[in-house]
């Protein structure tokens, strides 16, 4: 038999199964792109020199080991143009393609070379197995191989060095430390090949490629999802265990075969039972620890995320979610910050409502509803990465626009919030502190979470929107409130005016009733004491009194007659005014400028004032409607209310200022004279209007000024008013409709 198990086929075994598995998932899963392409190149030259090592290694025919070596170097040689392309891909690199096929070229001629003895010109045993010699190309091969990874490294850490993006930085980090280990190992290939009997370390190549595995797993390294890299390192287990069982059947194999046991049905039970009993438990044992060391982060967020799902679902605050949501991201995700972007009030632009974590500038931030991004994921309902943005951009004419768009947000993944299909805000998130990429399960999470807090923000807007309404309304009762209490008090004091006005009436009627009976007495006795005057002035003083000793009671006689006359004559001049007040009569249709009768009053009253040192201030507004009604009669209004203005007022500091308006809104012309007085009591203020109701002292005034003055204004129609400043005195305001 020309093959025979040993302990040496092992590492080189474990090194083929981890390269075919990263092979496989960069081909399947790669997503066609150039550089997994090239990946997966270069992990199947390294399995075929893995696996030519291991058939090596238990091989005992070196005819059959010769052909197997010089077969495997037909194409391990072309593992120099693809690691240089794979490397210059990764980077970007767009110049010097002509270094590419200049290497695809020397490969060529050494794959047609390595099947002659120049190349490999025989085998020679080792401890570890038969390997083959190599002739004088393999030291060119050999050369060009340590060149090319040399410079292929040097460009990976001059990169490493110049890069600022995070996520860059890991993914060269590991492509160095996992590749460039493994392709640095496979050079200690070549001592074997010249006739050093050390262990080619190249076989051990899967320890690096395990650090490489990692980086897979842990940053998603090809862009091949969560879900691929569970696969590829329970992939990389499995190839280690049975590795591992390679190792325990070869080790059983001897002490049954000393034991003369090998081909007894007592050696297949006990593999069966090894296989069942120890090796499957084992590889799920294995498994469990590793989704706890590998996957605890991953799983400790996850229930921190469904936590905050199910904390939202409770919040009603706008601003609540938006802090929490924020909060438990960066904390839970350890993000370097975040912010969330709501419709604004226009609804055409997207603009940032709450922040988290050290970004700064980020509330002038904004995006268009009609931008190319927001667009595509309205289209896509989905999450647009760095990573996936390529993609995205295939489909676009100008793919410009939609990195732009994405450049202006600034963040490493944007999340759209949906809410029926319809995107409401944006959740956008910066790197991971730890440089780890966003995997697949990571946007899952967020995707289900961005629609947890679409639904939040959509419940909290609608309570926002209840509590407004029932706010408003409370404002409107409130209001209407004011209005029926102002309303009530208007029709208070509407009633009680209207039946001062009935009470004024009444008193008017009887006052002039009164005025007509004293009329004629009044008019007897003034000309019998005038009679009596004339007779007693024309006689002689001895024919009135007895002797001329009562001369002078003559005189006093006289004056009291004459006295008693001039306050008959008063008698009769208020009697007239009461009776020309209470006459009705039809001399109220002449047109009259307000403006006119107020400077009239103030020429019959200049003398009164002028003396006095009180300021007359004049605020008349051009162009008022005319009025119709009696002229002689509002000046006579006027007169009274200016006059009593004057007296009100203190000589030397008085203040008067008289305003002329028009409402326009009320068709009313409106006539105002405000004081600086003492103002007006309340007691005062009830009985103003009333008739023979004065402040004046005895004798001084009649009381009839002001109640003539309400009767006037009320046969025009309008209405007289009395108020006290807040700022102290007086003010008489009268209101004459304006009529067509």
């Amino acid at each position: 038999m020309p093959i025979e198990l040993n302990f040496w086929v092992v590492p080189p075994f474990v090194s083929f199964l981890t390269l075919f598995a990263l092979a496989g998932l960069a081909l399947v899963k790669g997503k066609g792109r150039k550089v997994n392409l090239l990946f997966a190149g270069i992990c199947l030259l390294g399995g075929l020199l893995s696996l030519e090592k291991a058939f090596a290694s238990i091989v005992t025919d070196p005819d059959l080991a010769l052909r197997s070596s010089r077969i495997d170097h037909m194409f391990v040689v072309f593992f120099i143009p693809v690691y240089l392309h794979f490397t210059h891909t990764f980077l970007g690199i767009a110049r010097r393609k002509w270094l590419i096929g200049l290497a695809y070229a020397f490969s060529g001629c050494l794959s047609l070379l390595s099947q002659g003895d120049y190349y490999l010109e025989g085998v020679k045993q080792y401890f570890f197995g038969y390997y083959a010699k190599g002739g004088p190309l393999i030291y060119v091969f050999g050369a060009a191989s340590t060149t090319n990874t040399l410079y292929c490294l040097y460009l990976l850490f001059h990169s490493l060095r110049q890069e600022k993006d995070p996520d860059l930085k890991n993914k060269t980090k590991y492509i160095m430390s996992g590749l460039g280990g493994a392709a640095l190992m496979a050079h200690f290939n070549f001592l074997p090949l010249v006739g050093i009997g050390f262990y080619p370390l190249g076989n051990l190549a899967f320890i690096p490629l395990l650090l490489l595995g990692f980086a897979i797993l842990k940053h998603d390294l090809l862009d091949i999802g969560f879900v691929v890299q569970k696969g590829l390192i329970y992939s990389m287990l499995t190839g280690m265990l049975t590795g591992f069982y390679a190792l325990m059947i070869i080790l059983f194999n001897r002490v049954f075969k000393g034991m003369g046991q090998t081909g007894s049905i007592f050696f297949s039970i006990f593999f069966f039972v090894v296989i069942v009993f120890v090796f499957d438990p084992l590889k799920k044992r294995v498994q469990f620890v590793i989704d706890r060391i590998l996957f605890k982060g991953k799983y400790d967020y996850q229930k921190t995320l469904a936590a905050l799902s199910d904390a939202m679902a409770s919040m009603l605050n706008l601003e609540e979610i938006m802090d929490k949501t924020l909060w438990t991201l960066t904390e839970a995700m350890h993000l370097d910050w975040g912010y969330v972007m709501l419709m604004g009030k226009g609804g055409e632009q997207f603009q940032v409502h709450r922040q988290k974590g050290a970004l700064l500038d980020a509330k002038g931030l904004s995006i268009s509803k009609s931008s190319l991004l927001i667009q595509e994921m309205s289209r896509r309902k989905r999450e647009v990465t760095l990573y996936n943005l390529e993609e995205w951009s295939e489909s676009h004419d100008d793919p410009s626009l939609l990195k732009e768009d994405f450049g202006k947000l600034g963040g490493t993944v944007v999340i759209p919030m949906v809410f029926k299909g319809e995107i409401n805000g944006l959740l956008v998130l910066g790197n991971k502190k730890s440089g780890d990429l966003f995997t697949s399960e990571d946007q899952e999470l967020l995707h289900t979470l961005a629609n947890q807090c679409a639904i939040s923000i959509e419940n909290a807007k609608a309570y926002q929107l209840i509590e407004n309404l029932n706010r408003n309304l409370e404002n409107m009762v409130e209001e209407r409130t004011q209005e029926l209490k102002r309303a009530l008090e208007e029709k208070e004091k509407t009633q009680d005016l209207l039946v001062r006005s009935e009470s004024m009436a009444a008193v008017g009627a009887l006052v002039a009733g009164v005025a007509h009976e004293l009329n004629n007495p009044i008019a007897s006795v003034y000309s019998l004491v005038q009679s009596a005057v004339e007779t007693m002035e024309e006689m002689p003083p001895d024919q009135v009194v007895g002797s001329e000793g009562d001369a002078e009671e003559t005189e006093e006689l006289i004056d009291d007659l004459k006295f008693s006359l001039k306050e008959l004559n008063r008698t009769k001049d208020i009697v007239s005014s009461l009776l020309g007040i209470s006459r009705q009569t039809d001399e109220y249709s002449e047109p009259v400028a307000v403006n006119d009768v107020c400077k009239d009053a103030l020429k019959v009253l200049h003398n009164q004032y002028k003396r006095t040192g009180i300021e007359i201030i004049e605020a008349c507004e051009d162009g008022l409607p005319e009025i119709r009604g009696n002229f002689a009669n509002l000046g006579q209004v006027c007169l009274n209310i200016i006059s009593n203005a004057i007296h009100a007022v203190d000589s030397g500091q008085g203040k008067i200022v008289l305003k002329t308006r028009y409402d326009e809104h009320r068709a009313m012309v409106i006539f105002e004279c405000e004081d600086n007085g003492p103002g007006i009591s309340e007691e005062v203020m009830k009985d103003i209007f009333k008739p023979f109701f004065t402040t004046k002292d005895v004798g001084k005034g009649t009381g009839l000024g002001l109640y003539i003055s309400y009767e006037i204004v009320r046969r025009h129609n309008g209405n007289i008013f009395a108020q006290n400043n807040p700022q102290g005195g007086a003010t008489f305001r009268v209101e004459l409709p304006v009529t067509g």
